[in-house]
């Protein structure tokens, strides 16, 4: 039996359970809005179909608000289990953002405690229905925090590093680091687009079946129209981002065009095949100019190519560019459902055809597989440092051996969680479509 090292063990570890609790992390920040704009148009209309949706989600948020507790505990212990050396020198910086993380998640845990529990119980109903509006903003902040931690860590700030040493340590300029900003309003966005489409495909889907159609119909229209509109703002944030990575991390931006040589007027590239041993990219489309435009603002401005940089300092270019093809090309396709859904609004018959929920139901999984792809080019591009400039990845792993077989295990714990959720998430779709029948 052939056996990982330490090392690559750590890394996989880390992606994989990165890569599963970030779908949690989306639905705790976006479906307990979906649960209190349900309950709003309850309250104001009295539809008991309203009333039904909210208490569907409530419990699709209970469920989800546990995978992830337990995802994210996990990835708290892994942080220092893994990654001694970077937890040593980063957790006096980067702890406040962690720390008001918790007071975020222990408020949330608080106010669902309250909303759940609350019904009939809780004589004010608007309260009753605020403490979910409490969930919702708990949850963003807590997406906002983490990922300024992460910002840190591609845009390290809040400290001197002299002779090896971090001095002089500023929480706040840590918190609030140069990527904070563009990765959080990315981040949320892509949230509100994955869980808004993929709840809405859901419903979709049993559209399609004929299950329940007037109440899964109101359902989808919540939904959606929280995705529609991330989606359609989420190419804003993506320019900011990407003015953002050239200023920062050159190399990353050439990573993600597959560009070798530096360019003046250099093209956005569609598509390529990235043959990493002889520098090149084949079966690709050019769009002249516009990668100097996104990352610059000039159509003929100067791009680094990454043989301006030492090898060493190179990500693994081909997984780069390829998540980051797979992120905008998903991001596109969203956009576009995004504006036909906009169109029936307008022209409601288009709502009658059955292609039309046939579309929402295939984007269904399309926002997550995005979410997956964006993350994969932030922390692969940021390779091969933990701390950008300053700690390579390879001097934080833990020096204890045996992480293969930590990975094996955290494999299929999450495998069994996926499984479980699965079965919960279709009984519970079973137990809406059998009501009032």
């Amino acid at each position: 039996m052939i056996l990982l090292d330490t090392f690559m063990a750590a890394r996989l570890q880390m992606a994989l359970s990165l890569g599963f609790h970030i779908v949690f992390a989306c639905i705790g920040m976006v479906m307990p809005f979906m649960m209190v704009i349900s309950h709003y148009k309850w309250l104001k209309t009295k539809d008991e179909a309203y009333l039904e949706i909210t208490k569907a989600w409530q419990k699709g948020v209970a469920i989800f608000f546990v995978v992830g507790a337990v995802s994210g505990t996990m990835l708290s212990f892994e942080l220092g289990l893994l990654w001694p050396g970077f937890m040593q020198y980063a957790g006096p910086i980067i702890g406040m953002p962690f720390s008001l993380e918790g007071a975020a998640f222990f408020t949330e845990a608080i106010a669902f405690g309250f909303y759940f529990y609350g019904w009939k119980k809780i004589k004010n109903e608007w309260f009753h229905w605020f403490t979910g509006v409490i969930i919702g903003i708990s949850g963003v902040a807590s997406g906002v925090l983490v990922v300024s931690a992460n910002g840190w860590m591609n845009s390290p700030s809040g400290f001197e590093y002299i002779n090896g040493e971090f001095l002089n340590i500023d929480p706040i300029g840590a918190l609030l680091n140069p990527a904070w900003f563009s990765q959080a309003l990315h981040m949320v966005l892509a949230a509100f687009t994955a869980v808004g489409f993929g709840a809405a495909g859901l419903h979709a889907l049993q559209i399609l079946r004929d299950k329940r159609t007037a109440a899964h119909k109101k359902a989808f229209g919540i939904a959606i129209t929280l995705g529609a509109i991330a989606a359609l703002l989420q190419p804003i944030s993506g320019d900011i981002s990407a003015k953002d990575v050239a200023k920062r991390q050159p190399v990353k931006l050439a990573a993600m065009e597959a560009l070798y040589e530096t360019e003046k007027a250099a093209p956005l590239l569609i598509g390529g095949i990235v043959d990493e041993e002889n520098e090149t990219v084949t079966t690709k489309i050019e769009i002249p100019g516009m990668l100097s435009f996104l990352a610059f603002g000039d159509f003929e401005a100067e791009v680094k190519g990454l043989n301006e940089f030492p090898k060493e300092n190179h990500p693994p270019v081909a997984v780069v560019h390829y998540a980051f093809q797979i992120m905008v090309m998903l991001g596109g396709a969203l956009s576009s459902a995004a504006l036909l859904f906009l169109i029936s609004i307008k022209f409601k018959s288009l709502r009658d055809k059955k292609w039309f929920w046939m579309i929402f139901a295939s984007m269904a999984p399309l926002g997550f597989i995005a979410v997956e792809a964006g993350w994969t080019v932030t922390e692969v591009g940021r390779q091969p440092w933990i701390i950008y400039n300053i700690m390579r990845t390879k001097d934080a792993v833990t020096p204890i051996p045996g992480i293969e077989y930590s990975f094996v295990m955290f494999t299929t714990i999450y495998f069994v969680l996926a499984l479980a959720i699965i079965w919960l998430m279709n009984r519970q779709f079973k137990r809406f479509n059998m009501a009032n029948e």
